[in-house]
């Protein structure tokens, strides 16, 4: 009989400013257990990964773990992989931090487990080909990436077990391709089965001078317990445990061995250079939303037709198109490099170090994508790599400036789309306009809570909605919870939370941001508006505004002019648009001051309304209300017409509240941002935002010129 080596590694990760509660769940249901079971199998020799913001829970909230898994590294059971230490995607963080993450990691095992790695795991197994040069110098030897990036130069899955040697200019790494069979049946098939297809694997004859054979398997911790289902399956009905005596009752040709030990110990199958690629699925999440539905649909079809020939050479797109798929997160991904020009160069090594700190935990993947597992469409995930940023920044500011009162402006390509935006900035606030959209603020950062006030959700088709709609009309829905056995969160039934999901989709047509200019039919309905099926008479909301004045002297003061039109039945009216924007360095407060003059030759009547979209976690929770003057106090996240009134009062009993004052009494008109999402326990309803709109009913003679100020006030 043959034998063959099984090489296990378990990532263990949980986002920066996740729940408390989610990481005592992870914990108990699948962290704990694992070791414990390890402690039980001393025969499993497997590779760990925990990552930094898991590390920092685990080491304030149960001190005792690690101290077990140093046992185990003593023993020669277990190695432990690197990594960059709050998890970013590497292929898209500056190279000072790549390797500044990547020392506070290996410093950080060396500290817990008196280890020094040679592994590197690489989050969401991103693979880009300049990646050996951010490795290598680190003494990183080998990295585990998906078995999809290997089929993509047309290896197949009797390739890949052992490990290649890459290269970039000179510098070298070894990789692994993790099985998908075997992450697909580990721990879903049962025990027998995994056994029986490694025999086979072992019982394969072996090339002449070939290495021996390793299937290697790496994949998330959080499976083996935290995933729907899975603690009862994995633990309570013992899978883990017959899995881990099975390997033990055949250690005479099944042999557990952590990759970094067969790397060192035997010879590479060769060399291979691979392509920009993630995992299969990450893949499909990367497209826009129906090429991802027609790619999710073909490789169904061939999986029906059992044509893997054909699958092998089916790909989808690369993980950067993220940052184009959703404006959302590039805005966060250019704050981000934004704020690590600045930290980089604080000239107080303390502060700096603080600041650094702050930006690498800024730098944590999970609200960068989107795929089953929520990502950007988790609020308090963006809200916390938003606060780690915007507190950088402020030391940075600080640092500059002193503790002011100051007042900075700035106009600079942000987001190196080659058009400049506008940047103003005090020691209370920090705002962002875009004048080439619509003269929008797209970012208003609350420094003395560090909340980007605008951190909320466009609402869009996602390829999955194409699934849930024919689901939908088949009558195939499954309630999450209701589906009778264990799946898998690569099933293909379709589970939703709550019905009616379907019926739930609203598609945006422009960006949800601040100071959204809208001229619409007098008639227009607040049904017709939330669900952004109204006819917008003006050319004003994603089109370009001129910079009209811009003073940063005594303060920051910018006017933006637009010479549109309106649309409406009577043909096109030209219209300009003025509005200003001013910051003072001792107030925290945002002043606005609109002016409508028609140019035509004939009057307009018309609903002007100005939007802001507020981004506030807990937002639809009773912590979240309006009060309009006599103290009337209305729910922040209901879809209602509000009273006439001239001041407004935005509450959050966590955040503080935002005062807003016009020279003009304005209508309200007020709707939550929900989104239906895939999540791995189904569809969901997810709170991303409330809009809340002033709103005028105007009628101008020509030249005739209208004004209101409003105020916001940070409270």
């Amino acid at each position: 009989m043959g034998t063959i080596y099984l090489a296990l590694a378990f990532h263990n990760h949980q986002p920066v400013g996740n729940f408390d509660w989610v990481f005592e769940e992870a914990y108990r249901r699948a962290y704990e257990p694992l070791i414990a079971a390890l402690e039980r199998h001393p025969g499993v020799r497997v590779a760990l990964h925990y990552t930094g913001p898991l590390r920092d829970w685990l080491q304030a909230h149960r001190p005792d773990f690690f101290p077990r898994i140093r046992r185990l590294v003593e023993r020669g059971q277990v190695e432990l992989m690197a990594g960059a230490y709050y998890e970013p995607i590497l292929a898209v963080i500056p190279e000072a931090d790549q390797a500044g993450q990547i020392r506070k990691h290996i410093e950080a095992i060396r500290a817990d487990f008196g280890f020094e790695p040679t592994g590197f795991w690489l989050a969401e197994r991103v693979w880009e080909p300049h990646l050996p040069r951010a490795l290598a110098p680190h003494g990183l030897r080998y990295t585990i990436v998906d078995d999809t990036h290997f089929k993509w130069v047309g290896l197949g899955d009797e390739d890949l077990f052992g490990y290649y040697v890459t290269e970039d200019l000179g510098y070298p790494l070894k990789i692994f391709g993790t099985s998908k069979h075997l992450r697909y049946t580990i721990p879903w098939a049962p025990v027998e089965e995994v056994i029986a297809w490694l025999r086979e694997q072992a019982e394969r004859p072996l090339p002449p001078g070939a290495p021996p054979r390793v299937a290697v398997m790496g994949d998330d911790g959080e499976k083996f317990g935290l995933w729907p289902g899975t603690d009862v399956h994995c633990w309570e009905r013992g899978w883990m445990e017959d899995f881990f005596s099975a390997l033990e009752a055949n250690a005479d040709w099944l042999i557990t061995l952590p990759p970094g030990e067969y790397a060192a110990r035997f010879p590479p199958l060769g060399r291979i250079y691979l392509p920009t690629a993630s995992y299969d699925e990450m893949s499909e999440w990367a497209l826009p939303a129906e090429a991802s539905a027609d790619l999710t649909a073909l490789q169904q079809a061939l999986q029906r037709e059992g044509r893997p020939d054909v699958l092998r050479f089916v790909r989808g797109g690369f993980w950067r198109v993220f940052l184009a798929k959703y404006p959302e997160v590039n805005q966060m991904h250019k704050k981000m490099l934004w704020v690590s020009r600045k930290a980089h160069a604080i000239a107080d090594p303390e502060r700096r170090a603080e600041a650094l700190d702050h930006l690498w935990a800024g730098q944590c993947n999970c609200p960068y994508w989107h795929g089953v597992f929520g990502g950007v469409y988790l609020f308090h995930i963006r809200e916390a790599n938003y606060q780690h940023l915007i507190a950088a920044e402020a030391l940075a500011d600080e640092d500059r400036y002193g503790e002011g009162p100051w007042a900075y402006g700035e106009r600079a390509d942000f987001d190196a789309d080659t058009q400049e935006e506008t940047i103003l900035a005090t020691p209370h606030q920090w705002l962002l306009v875009r004048p080439h959209q619509g003269g929008q603020l797209v970012e208003w950062d609350r420094r003395d809570v560090a909340l980007n006030l605008l951190n909320v959700m466009t609402r869009r088709r996602e390829g999955y909605h194409r699934v849930l709609l024919e689901a939908a009309a088949r009558g195939e829905i499954t309630l999450a919870g209701r589906e009778g056995r264990l799946e898998s969160i690569h099933t293909h039934r379709v589970r939703v939370k709550e019905p009616g999901l379907e019926e739930r989709l609203v598609t945006d047509w422009y960006p949800r941001a601040g100071l959204v200019d809208h001229f619409m039919a007098p008639e227009t309905s607040l049904e017709a508006f939330a669900g952004a099926r109204y006819p917008e008479w003006g050319d004003f909301i994603n089109q370009p505004y001129t910079v009209l004045a811009w003073t940063t002297d005594p303060h920051p003061v910018l006017t933006l002019r637009r010479d549109g039109h309106l649309w409406g039945p009577e043909g096109p009216q030209p219209l300009r648009l003025e509005k200003t924007l001013e910051v003072l360095p001792d107030r925290p407060i945002l002043m606005v001051t609109y002016r409508l003059t028609p140019t035509g030759l004939a009057p307009i009547r018309v609903r002007f309304g100005v939007e802001t979209n507020w981004g506030l976690s807990g937002g639809d929770s009773e912590k979240a209300y309006t009060v309009w003057p006599g103290g009337e106090l209305r729910p922040f996240a209901t879809l209602e017409a509000l009273p006439e009134s001239d001041e407004v009062a935005l509450v959050h009993e966590w955040w503080g509240r935002v005062l807003i004052r016009l020279s003009r009494p304005a209508a309200w008109w007020q709707f939550p941002l929900e989104a239906v999402a895939n999540s791995e326990a189904g569809f969901e309803r997810v709170y991303e935002g409330t809009s809340l709109t002033a709103h005028w009913l105007l009628t101008l003679s020509p030249g005739e010129t209208w004004t209101v100020r409003l105020s916001f006030e940070l409270a």
